[in-house]
């Protein structure tokens, strides 16, 4: 696997739908809203939320979802144990190429992980 940077996809990707942003805002604001609500606190916390969003980015093979939600997990304070424990369930359900996945979910934690 080569270094890959999930830092920087996020930018790039930011940066690719800012005109989108603009063409289409009444769009963009109802996928935000239905992130916020999708992912706000509620009877499932937030941070399993966001377990549940980047399992399936995972299972999906969605490199961008893995580094958004790879970084709110980090803001959540989830630990590295939780993450791991849902790339297990991942690895069961998806197989191999979820397991590539993981590769990719561990390389961005440990390059997005608070210094």
């Amino acid at each position: 696997m080569s270094n890959f940077d999930h830092t920087g996809l996020i930018q790039e990707i930011n940066e690719s739908l800012a005109p989108f942003r603009k063409a289409q805002p009444e769009t963009m604001q109802g996928f935000g809203q239905l992130a916020r609500a999708a992912m706000a606190e509620g009877a499932v916390s937030a941070k399993h939320k966001e377990l549940i969003a980047l399992a399936i980015g995972v299972t999906q093979g969605c490199s961008g979802c893995i580094g958004f939600h790879v970084k709110a997990l980090h803001k959540l304070q989830c630990t590295r144990a939780e993450l791991e424990e849902m790339l297990g369930v991942c690895v069961y359900m998806g197989g191999g190429p979820a397991l590539m996945h993981t590769a990719e979910v561990l390389q961005a934690w440990d390059g997005m992980a608070p210094k």
